[in-house]
């Protein structure tokens, strides 16, 4: 996930140097680490490779909005049973939502349930 924050971050296709470099911010990693995990998510269709040029330079194969939708569902499905109210009361549960955050939550509820009548 944190190659892909990378990747989504940034507006043109990265080398493994420069994601590296940008993972080196916040925790050290090593460049074959980056380099190895790359060319394991292109194999999965993460990420797309251009190897038109010397140094390779990679794109993320979806928006981060359908991966975090895919991701979602598969931890709802996995961890829930399938339940929307399971994930949410959990993640409500841990007291990490401020006021703004419950505000705007009721807010997408209430839009949601007007987009179902």
């Amino acid at each position: 996930m944190a190659i892909l924050r990378v990747l989504w971050s940034r507006a043109a296709p990265s080398t493994v140097h420069e994601v590296h470099d940008e993972l080196l911010r916040s925790k050290e990693t090593a460049y074959t680490t980056v380099l190895k995990m790359l060319t394991v998510m292109t194999e999965k269709g993460l990420v797309r490779r251009d190897e038109s040029e010397r140094s390779h330079r990679f794109v993320p194969a979806h928006p981060e909005p359908v991966v975090q939708s895919s991701l979602l569902k598969d931890l709802a499905r996995r961890a829930f049973g399938g339940s929307a109210l399971k994930l949410v009361q959990r993640a409500l549960d841990d007291d990490t939502a401020s006021s703004e955050d419950l505000d705007a939550i009721a807010k997408l509820i209430a839009k949601a349930k007007a987009k179902r009548k």
